[in-house]
Order: C-alpha cells, then structure tokens, then sequence
C-alpha cells in the first residue's frame, strides 16, 4: 500500500503534467487561430535566409534556447545559440545580416536582449519573437511575433517557469519539423548529422555493412547439394543463394531446408530441389534498422541484398547488425 507521502507525490507530477498539457493544448489551438499565419512566416523567414539562426535567450529561456538551436542544427537548419549577456560584450559580432534571430522572452522585456534588438534593427537582421506579450518591446520590433497563449504554470506558486518554458520548446520542436519538411530533409541527411551512437548505427545503410563479392554464398540452380553445403560452410552465413541462369535470385538453402530434407541422397540433390523459394531479401539502400525489423519478424539470421536487377549485391547477417549496435 502507498505511503500518503508517495501518493502525494504521485499527484503533485501528475497535477502538474496534467496544468502542462493543457498549456500545449491551448498552443495547438491558437496555431489554429493567428498564431498560425505568423508560424508560417516565421518558417518562410528561416528557410529563405542564407546564414543562421540564432536563437538566443536569458535565464530558463536561454537553456531553452540551446537545446532549439541544437534540434535547428541537427535536422538540417543551421543554428547556433548566442547568449544575450556575452553579445553585449563582443558576440554581436556572430550575427551577420544574412541570419535571422529567434529570440525567446516570456515577458518580451528582458533587458539583457535589449542590445541585440537594436542590433537586428540598426543591420536589417530578420528578427522572431517568441513570447507572450504582444505589447512588449520585443513583439513589436520584430518582423515576426509568435505569440504563446498566458497559460498557467504547473508552479503552485505560478513563479517558476514550467508550462511556459514546455510551450517555448514545443514551438521550437515544431518550427524544426516544419523547416525538415520544408526542405525534404531525408533520413540520409539526418545520419550526416548523427554519425555517432546507437542513433548513427540505425541509420547506416544496408550497402555500408553488407559483405560483397567473393565473401557471398551462392551457387548456381543445378549445382549438387554437396557444393552448395561446401559452399555454406566456407562462408560462414549459415545459409547459400541459389542463382538462375540470368544471375537472379532464384532461392536460399538455409540450416533450416538441410534438417528438413536429411536423407541418403541429399548430396545428390540439386540446389534448385532443396531451395526455399523467394527468400527474404532487402535493399541495399535500406537502413539497418529495417534489415533488423526483418531479420526479426522472420526469425532468420542472414538476408541477402538485392539490386535493382534482382541479382545478389551482398549479404548481412545478424552478427554485422550487433557488431555496428543497432541490435
């Protein structure tokens, strides 16, 4: 049984995801209203700019802010975050007049981005405001005015920033997406970005990892079974492809079709008699993630890669899979 202290914490998070998701929901429903039309122009403004974007922010805003511009940077809309504070000191010099600047304050009068307001109006710098004022200075500076809705904060208090700052960074999640799309950002983009990690190993394509050439087990449809198990054995994939005569193909002799059909004359067997017929196969311009969703769905461990032609361009195995960490 929960303690009366468990439960009341278990109230107070979902008390507050609860005052957070209503907060989105108000978000939703004003980008269906006028915040919408400044949303796409706000997209139409990045996308047309040939520098950066740089998202600055003071306080809660800020470290929202940074994570904004690493998500702009990461899905194909070059970004970088400058701190308000350290622009007035030098760092004006980052922003050049091709950029556009995303600045994001609750209140739209945080003093520390009063250096850079004016800067964006003395160059001609494209200017976006996120906040919730339409009456503050930044608002009303800017080319562009994304206006949050007053939602309340999960804060009892109403004082620490907890809707507000859920609100600025699901804006920004959504401004990335739309520019990605905008753009026909392709999962082969995103890996250029993400070369690292279990991220990088699942976006790596099948053509990277599979083996090619003299390392594939195949044999010709009327080669004797016992070659095509001489075959299987010196490549270690656990299984042959069988090949018609336009290099197609045509089968796979897996361990699974030899236990099968073990009997005195298996040696005598063509490869074309003991075949599984339309094996499994894959791309090689699939990521290896989906050879993995396959390997498993079909509860195998090795798939060869076709071309367009339909002929073997290789083989992967589960083993390439773990070795690169997708699995």
């Amino acid at each position: 049984m929960a303690q009366p202290e468990n439960k009341a914490a278990i109230e107070s998070a979902r008390r507050s995801i609860g005052t957070e998701m209503a907060g989105l929901g108000m978000l939703r429903d004003a980008l269906g209203n006028g915040l919408g039309a400044a949303f796409a122009e706000a997209v139409a403004l990045i996308k047309a700019a040939s520098g950066r974007v740089i998202v600055t922010g003071m306080g809660k805003s800020g470290h929202i802010g940074r994570k904004i511009a690493a998500t702009f940077a990461s899905t194909g809309t070059p970004a970088h975050f400058v701190h308000p504070g350290e622009a007035s000191h030098g760092d004006l010099g980052m922003i050049r007049s091709e950029d556009v600047i995303l600045a994001l304050s609750w209140s739209g009068e945080t003093a520390e981005l009063s250096d850079i307001i004016a800067y964006s109006r003395r160059y001609r710098v494209g200017l976006i405001a996120v906040t919730s004022n339409p009456a503050s200075t930044l608002a009303t500076e800017a080319d562009v005015a994304l206006l949050l809705p007053k939602a309340e904060e999960a804060c009892p208090n109403g004082l620490a920033p907890t809707t507000s700052t859920t609100m600025q960074i699901t804006l920004g999640d959504a401004l990335a997406v739309a520019l990605l799309e905008a753009r026909g950002f392709t999962p082969e983009d995103f890996r250029a970005f993400h070369p690292g990690g279990k991220l990088g190993a699942k976006l790596t394509f099948v053509r990277d990892i599979m083996h090619r050439g003299e390392a594939m087990p195949v044999v010709p449809a009327g080669a004797a079974m016992g070659e095509a198990i001489v075959v299987m054995s010196g490549k270690g994939f656990g299984c042959v492809g069988v090949v018609d005569a336009d290099g197609r193909l045509a089968g796979i002799v897996s361990d699974g079709d030899l236990r099968r059909h073990m009997r005195p004359d298996l040696l005598t067997q063509t490869a074309e008699s003991i075949m599984t017929r339309s094996p499994k196969t894959v791309r090689e311009t699939a990521l290896a993630v989906e050879a993995l969703e396959l390997i498993n769905r079909s509860k195998i461990t090795a798939l060869f890669v076709l071309d367009a032609a339909g002929q073997p361009a290789g083989i992967v195995h589960i083993h390439d899979l773990l070795r690169i960490g997708v699995a």
